[in-house]
């Protein structure tokens, strides 16, 4: 079934620019969220995700309340949710596998969606500049075309990615947006930061290091922190050179949970 905007069907393909021509609205509401101040989010009920990392829940979740996502230059944060019972998936595509990406995304809403009646599935795009390389630009064609060939309508209602993101200082351009939030029980969407991107935030990182061919894919355009967060992350696999069997004994994964003060805490085996 088709990608939609406002009910009717988007023509692809299409640049993000020529798409909010067609579609005024989603132009609107890119610029109502560009024109947001940046919000520091807390880790009270907070899950963060990493580049390459996809997490969902629905608004019965008593521990996660916001799902986010930051420093993307060239990828993009993807939001999907089910307006029938909330159910949110958050993903951050660095546009690896964007053609195994989006089915994933639709299957972890499908899990939390199973028996609503009714409503329907919304997405939101955000991320992405004006880089030389243009792999925002093919991100984004790449995500408009995936979610378009799914078997269900999915209605966009966010677009603010590439040039819809994208600002120009003594010649070179950045995103506006680095990060954005989302409240799982209100639907509201905002530009956010986050401090705390635990649990296990340089062993996360280090994953989607070592599986990227750079460290970076526009070194001009990342945030401040980016450098001191990569010599970090090379500390860290410079200590745990195989952190399977260093850090997972017995090939037991590690296990999290919120406390009651809303931060995650390691389960101890047997708990």
């Amino acid at each position: 079934m088709p990608l939609l905007v406002d009910g009717r069907r988007v023509r692809l393909p299409l640049s993000a620019t020529e798409l909010v021509r067609a579609h005024p609205l989603l132009e609107e509401r890119a610029r109502l969220l560009r024109g947001q101040s940046v919000q520091q989010v807390g880790p009270q009920g907070l899950l963060y995700v990493q580049q390459r990392e996809l997490a969902v829940t629905s608004p019965k979740d008593g521990s996660v309340s916001i799902l986010g996502s930051d420093d993307a230059t060239t990828c993009h944060i993807v939001v999907l949710r089910h307006t029938g019972n909330g159910a949110t998936c958050l993903t951050h595509c660095d546009g690896s596998d964007t053609k195994a990406e989006v089915p994933l995304i639709m299957n972890s809403i499908k899990s939390f969606s199973e028996h609503a009646e009714c409503g329907r599935l919304e997405v939101h795009l955000v991320g992405g500049f004006s880089d030389d390389r243009q792999l925002s630009q093919k991100l984004t064609h790449q995500l408009l075309s995936e979610f378009d060939k799914q078997d269900d309508d999915i209605h966009l209602v966010t677009l603010c990615v590439t040039e819809l993101n994208d600002r120009e200082e003594n010649e070179n351009h950045f995103p506006i947006i680095y990060g954005i939030a989302v409240n799982i029980k209100t639907a509201e969407i905002y530009r956010a930061s986050f401090q705390d991107r635990g649990p296990e935030e340089q062993l996360r990182a280090a994953r989607a290091l070592a599986g990227g061919p750079n460290l970076s894919t526009s070194p001009l355009a990342e945030p401040p922190h980016f450098v001191d967060h990569i010599r970090s992350t090379l500390m860290f696999l410079k200590k745990f050179p195989s952190p399977e069997n260093m850090l997972f004994p017995g090939n037991k994964a590690l296990l999290y949970r919120k406390n009651k003060d809303g931060l995650w805490e390691k389960i101890s085996p047997g708990n």
